[in-house]
């Protein structure tokens, strides 16, 4: 279970954007980033279009911890990485979401940001 409550799920997984803030090693909350967000089933993902040297996926990586803000909905959350045999899933969803065919989404569903794609879930 993921510990959303399916009116977050809705409503976070429906939003176009996600603002997404990491937590240094100090436990303080960087700069906010707007992302994309898709969900899966009972999940929310997120991935780095620019892949592993996007300075808000590095920096998800010193505590594993943020905070997220979507769809009139705020959490705290863990960044867990995700099971890559969820990829084709999740590059469906970003595709069905943001539409096949853009420049965007080719990115966003490419090797590079499929390597950093990351299961966000309630603190």
């Amino acid at each position: 279970m993921s510990g959303w409550t399916e009116e977050q799920l809705a409503g976070i997984g429906e939003a176009g954007e996600l603002t997404i803030t990491s937590r240094d090693g100090e436990g303080r909350l960087r700069r906010p980033r707007t992302i994309w967000v898709v969900r899966q089933g009972a999940d929310l993902y997120v991935r780095s279009v620019n892949g592993t040297t996007s300075s808000w996926y590095r920096g998800t990586r010193d505590r594993l911890e943020g905070h997220v803000s979507a769809g009139g909905f705020d959490a705290d959350v863990v960044f867990q990485d995700a099971d890559h045999a969820l990829d084709d899933a999740i590059d469906a969803a970003y595709r069905d979401k943001y539409g096949p065919g853009s420049a965007a989404v080719d990115a966003i569903t490419a090797p590079a940001a499929r390597t950093t794609t990351m299961r966000i879930v309630p603190a």
